[in-house]
C-alpha cells in the first residue's frame, strides 16, 4: 500500500525467498476443492463469523456487517495506539522473534551474526547497567554540539547528523527530527544507477500542521511538546530549560512554515530536481554546503536530487538567520530525545509520554522485551530474518503464495486487455510493464553482510549509534556501485508488503503470509479475498497515480497516450471525491488526494483478485459453506483484512499524515465492484449503494 513501502495498512512482516516470478511463466492455479483438508485458524472456512454484526445490512455498512461484533468486543491493548489485523500478526511475529533472539543471547558459541543479535538484545535488556551509566554515553556528542562556534561548524554538525532513514513514498516519511534526511534510490531519470535524494526534516512532531493548525487540539499538543522538550533538557541537567524549550519550539515552527505539504511530498513530478554543488550555494544560501557535504560523507557527489526545493531553500535560510545558540539547543534536545530509548528510565519514559501518549494516545509503554526486539530488528534485521524464515516459513507457503500471485497477475493482464477506454498503444505499454513485474515472496535471495557492524555487549547507546552509521554507510556505498534490481526493502519478519516502481517489483514478506491473510486450510474464496486482495493491491501500485508515471524499466517517463491519461486522471478525481466524503472523526475527513494511490490500489487490486478467484474455479461454481456463497466469502475475506480500532489521537495523526485510508473505509472499497452488489443483494437507497455509473472503475 505504500510504494517503496506500500504498506497494506500498517505494520511489519516475515520472511521467504525473493523468488522473482516473471509473468511469462505464469499459469492459472488449479480449481480448488470444496474446502481444503485441515482446520483453518479462523472459523470453519477461514473467516471469523463470530465477529459479524448480522443486524446490519451489508449495503448500509459492509465493514460493520463483517466486523461489527469484533469491534464491540475488542479492546486496544494498552501499549498500542491502534489494534488491527496487522497488529495481531505483528505481535505474533514479535513473539516468535523474541524466542529467536533470546536463544541467540544464550548461545555464546553461535556464529558471528548470532552473537551480535544476542549481544545487542541482552545489552538493551540490561536496564540496571544502562541506569548506572546515566548520561555518560551521550556526553561526547553533547560536548561536540556545545563546542560549535560558528555557522561553518554548525553546517558540519548538520552534515554529520545526516542519515538515510527516510523513504519518501512510505507513509509520512518526511517525519524526521534531523534537519534533512537522505534517501538512496534509483535515479528517476536513469534507473540503472542510484541517486541521493535530499528530504525535508527538522520537526519533532509528525507534520507541519501540528505547528501551524490553530485549533485547540493542536494548540494543546504544542504546549505538551514544549513541556516535553523542557523535561528532557532538565533530565540532562541543562540550565534554563524552559526558555530554551520555548525557543526550540519557535524554531521548529519556522521550519514547519517552509515545509511542503503531505500531498506535495507524494507528488514525484515535483521531486525530480537535480542540483549541482553550485546550485546549492546559489539556491539555498545559509548553510556552508562544502562543509555539509564533506561532513555527510558526500564530498564526491557533484549533484544531488532535491525532493523539496522550496523547503531546502527555506531551511537553509533559517540556519543563517536564527541565532547560533538556538540551533545548538535544538541539536542538543534532539540528540537527547533520539538517544532516549538507550538511556536511563527517566529519559525513555519522558520520550514515550510525549511520542507515545500525547501524539498517539497510547497509555502504556510496550514491555521492555518488545522494545528490545524492535531495536534488534532495526540494527540486525536481516540476520534475525534469516533465522526467522528457517524456523517459521515452510516452502509450501511460498509455493502457494507464488501460484496465487501468478493467477492475480494473469487476471490483471486480462483486465488491461478488456479496458474500453484505453488505446491499443497504451495497453501495449501497460502489458509490457506487467510482463516485467517481478514478485518476491518471503525473504531476499541474498542476505545482508553484518561483518562490519561492531556490537559491544554492555554498550547500549554505542551499539545504536554504530548501527545507525553502519546503515548510513551501507546506503551511501550504493552510490558507487550497480543497481541491485532484486533488493528488498522489508524484513522477512515484517507484517507488510511493498511495491517498488523503480524496480518494477513487489514483495511479500513471510510474516504477512499468515492467517487471516493467508491460511493453507482456509477456503480458496477467503484466501483470494484476503491475501489475493493484498497481492492485487501491490500489483496495482505499479499502475496507480504514482506507479503509472514509471515505465517498465523503472524510469520516470510518460508512456501514456494523452487522452488515455486524462481518462485515468478523471477516474482518480472521482475516487478522491468519494473518499473526501468519509469522516472518521466528526471534524476530520479522509484526504482523498493524499490517499489516492492506496485507494486506487484497493479498488483495482480487489477487482483483479476477484477475477483471479473466478479464474481459479475453472468455470465451476463454488460450494455454499455455512450459508455463504463463494462470492460472499471472497468479500468477507477482504473485509476481515481491515479490522481496526484507533485511539482518537492516532486516528487524527493517520488522517493528517498517512497515505492509507483507515480500515473501515478500505473494507468498504467493495462498493465500487459490481460483483459485490450481486453477492449481497445491495439495493438503491442503502447507504453504500452507488449507481453503476458512479462506481469508480480503475484498471
Amino acid at each position: 500500500m505504500t510504494t517503496w513501502k506500500r504498506l497494506l495498512g500498517a505494520a511489519s512482516a516475515a520472511a521467504l525467498l525473493a523468488g522473482a516470478l516473471p509473468t511469462g511463466v505464469m499459469a492459472a492455479a488449479p480449481a480448488p476443492a470444496a474446502q481444503p483438508a485441515g482446520k483453518p485458524e479462523f472459523g470453519s472456512f477461514g473467516f471469523d463469523a463470530t465477529g459479524m454484526d448480522r443486524a446490519v445490512k451489508p449495503g448500509d455498512d459492509f465493514y460493520k456487517f463483517a466486523n461489527g461484533a469484533w469491534v464491540e468486543r475488542t479492546q486496544i491493548p494498552a501499549d498500542r495506539s491502534n489494534w488491527t489485523t496487522f497488529g495481531v500478526l505483528t505481535e505474533k511475529a514479535a513473539g516468535r522473534t523474541r524466542k529467536i533472539i533470546q536463544d541467540a543471547a544464550a548461545n555464546t558459541a553461535g556464529d558471528a551474526d548470532t552473537k551480535k543479535i544476542g549481544d545487542y538484545y541482552a545489552t538493551f535488556m540490561d536496564e540496571a547497567a544502562i541506569e548506572a551509566k546515566g548520561l555518560a554515553p551521550l556526553q561526547p556528542q553533547l560536548a561536540e554540539l556545545a563546542a560549535i562556534k560558528d555557522k561553518t561548524a554548525l553546517s558540519k554538525a548538520l552534515g554529520k547528523s545526516l542519515r538515510a532513514d527516510v523513504d519518501p513514498l512510505n507513509a509520512s516519511n518526511t517525519y524526521t527530527d534531523r534537519l534533512f534526511g537522505v534517501w538512496i534510490g534509483e535515479d528517476f531519470d536513469q534507473p540503472t544507477r542510484y541517486a541521493a535524494y535530499l528530504m525535508q526534516g527538522g520537526l519533532g512532531m509528525p507534520d507541519r500542521d501540528y505547528y501551524l493548525d490553530q485549533s485547540p487540539k493542536f494548540a494543546e499538543l504544542r504546549a505538551k511538546y514544549q513541556a516535553h522538550v523542557a523535561a528532557q533538557l532538565k533530565n540532562a541537567g541543562i540550565a534554563d530549560a524552559d526558555a530554551k524549550a520555548a525557543r526550540i519550539l519557535a524554531l521548529e515552527t519556522e521550519i514547519a512554515k517552509v515545509h511542503a505539504s503531505q500531498v506535495d511530498t507524494n507528488d514525484v513530478t515535483k521531486a525530480n530536481n537535480t542540483w549541482t554543488r553550485a546550485d546549492f550555494k546559489a539556491k539555498a544560501p545559509g548553510i556552508d554546503w562544502d562543509a555539509w557535504f564533506t561532513a555527510a560523507g558526500l564530498s564526491d557527489q557533484q549533484t544531488m536530487k532535491v525532493w523539496h526545493p522550496a523547503p531546502t531553500t527555506g531551511i537553509s535560510a533559517l540556519v543563517a538567520s536564527q541565532p547560533l545558540e538556538t540551533w545548538k539547543d535544538y541539536l542538543t534536545f534532539h540528540a537527547i530525545d533520539r538517544a532516549a530509548p538507550f538511556l536511563p528510565k527517566k529519559f525513555a519514559d519522558e520520550s514515550f509520554a510525549f511520542n507515545g501518549t500525547a501524539l498517539s494516545g497510547t497509555p502504556q509503554q510496550a514491555e521492555r522485551w518488545k522494545r528490545a526486539v524492535t531495536q534488534t530488528n532495526n540494527a540486525l534485521g536481516e540476520a534475525v530474518g534469516k533465522l526467522y524464515v528457517k524456523e517459521y516459513f515452510p516452502p509450501e507457503a511460498k509455493a502457494e503464495a507464488q501460484a496465487m500471485a501468478a493467477n492475480v497477475i494473469k487476471a490483471f493482464g486480462t483486465r488491461i486487455d478488456n479496458l474500453d477506454w484505453m488505446s491499443p498503444q497504451t495497453k501495449a505499454k501497460a502489458k509490457e510493464k506487467l510482463a516485467t513485474l517481478t514478485v518476491g515472496v518471503g525473504y531476499p535471495d541474498k542476505w545482508r553482510d553484518y561483518s562490519g557492524l561492531e556490537v559491544v555487549r554492555g554498550d547500549a547507546l554505542g551499539n545504536a549509534q554504530r548501527s545507525g552509521l553502519f546503515e548510513y554507510a551501507y546506503q551511501i556505498k550504493k552510490l558507487h556501485g550497480p543497481v541491485d534490481r532484486n533488493a528488498w526493502h522489508l524484513l522477512p519478519q515484517e507484517v507488510n508488503a511493498l511495491n517498488s516502481p523503480l524496480q518494477n517489483s513487489i514483495v511479500f514478506p513471510a510474516a504477512i503470509l499468515e492467517p487471516p491473510f493467508f491460511d493453507a486450510h482456509a477456503d480458496a474464496a477467503v484466501n483470494y479475498g484476503a491475501i489475493g486482495g493484498v497481492i492485487g493491491h501491490e500489483i496495482s501500485h505499479s499502475f496507480d497515480n504514482l506507479g503509472a508515471l514509471f515505465d517498465a524499466q523503472g524510469g520516470l517517463h510518460n508512456w501514456w497516450a494523452e487522452a488515455d491519461f486524462k481518462r485515468f486522471d478523471a477516474a482518480g478525481d472521482a475516487l478522491v471525491a468519494q473518499y473526501d466524503a468519509y469522516h472518521p472523526l466528526p471534524d476530520q475527513a479522509i484526504n482523498g488526494r493524499l490517499t489516492l494511490g492506496e485507494n486506487i490500489a484497493d479498488v483495482a487490486g480487489l477487482s483483479a483478485a476477484y477475477d483471479a478467484y473466478r479464474l481459479s474455479l475453472g468455470g465451476k461454481e463454488a460450494p455454499v459453506l455455512d450459508g455463504f456463497t463463494g462470492d460472499q466469502r471472497f468479500f468477507l475475506g477482504w473485509a476481515q483484512n481491515y479490522r481496526s480500532k484507533y485511539r482518537e489521537a492516532a486516528l487524527r495523526r493517520q488522517l493528517l499524515t498517512n497515505p492509507h485510508s483507515p480500515g473501515e473505509a478500505r473494507a468498504d472499497t467493495v462498493r465500487n465492484l459490481d460483483a459485490w452488489y450481486g453477492a449481497f443483494d445491495v439495493k438503491p437507497g442503502e447507504a453504500l449503494y452507488l449507481a453503476p455509473n458512479d462506481r469508480v472503475r480503475v484498471w
